[in-house]
């Protein structure tokens, strides 16, 4: 009797715990580096999306049972998660296995949200799934978890002093440079643009929220 008993205390322990999750519960995760230093950088954006999530439905990020922060979240009776690993950015990968292991997710219940140097600040674009466009952040996760199958948002992050692409160590230090003060609106209305676009995913699918937010919603440098 004393087993029996000590079972369903450890069940109900798990559920309160929020280890058991209905399959199919939507994600959004935005990638970023952790530190204070790096919350303003280009490379951030992914993850000043999920901050925007939380702040708009009025949630606090706590720690889940690995190297990630979280919340449950509610809008229009729809049930969804937001993270936010606390890896550095090539590191990704462990922290949405960690993640999906607590939350009984699959890779197509994630909207991955990421920054992309290769397309103009402003522009956003939606995708099923598809290769790491040369992104350390998707890349691991897409190493970590065997799949391209993944849902993912791309914020554009180019400027007009963005390097180009073959001059690999111009563009490390220009992701982890801050936006040029003749951006920081453009980068915000983008983020608000972005926050929108997966609330879209949750609540329609993702063929809703391509139809509607593959396009560039600034007009940089007009």
């Amino acid at each position: 009797m004393k087993q029996f008993f000590a079972q369903v205390f450890l069940s109900i322990r798990k559920i309160l715990r929020g280890s058991e999750e209905p399959r199919g519960m939507k994600c959004v995760i935005g990638l970023g580096n952790p530190g204070e230093q790096y919350s303003a950088t280009r490379h951030n954006v992914g993850l000043r999306v999920v901050d925007s999530l939380a702040k708009l439905l009025a949630v606090d990020l706590q720690r889940g049972r690995g190297d990630f922060r979280f919340a449950r979240c509610t809008d229009q009776g729809d049930r969804f998660l937001i993270i936010a690993p606390l890896t550095f950015m090539n590191e990704s990968g462990r922290a949405v296995e960690q993640a999906m292991k607590q939350f009984n997710l699959s890779s197509l219940d994630m909207m991955v949200v990421y920054d992309d140097f290769q397309l103009p600040l402003g522009t956003l674009r939606i995708r099923k799934e598809g290769t790491d466009g040369g992104h350390n952040g998707l890349a691991s996760i897409t190493y970590q978890l065997q799949t391209a199958n993944i849902p993912r948002l791309r914020l554009g992050i180019a400027g007009k002093n963005c390097p180009t692409e073959n001059k690999k160590e111009l563009m490390a230090a220009y992701v982890l440079s801050e936006f040029d003060n003749n951006e920081v609106r453009l980068a915000e209305e983008m983020i608000d643009h972005a926050r929108a676009a997966t609330l879209s995913w949750v609540h329609k699918g993702i063929e809703h929220a391509m139809n509607n937010f593959n396009k560039s919603f600034l007009h940089y440098g007009s």
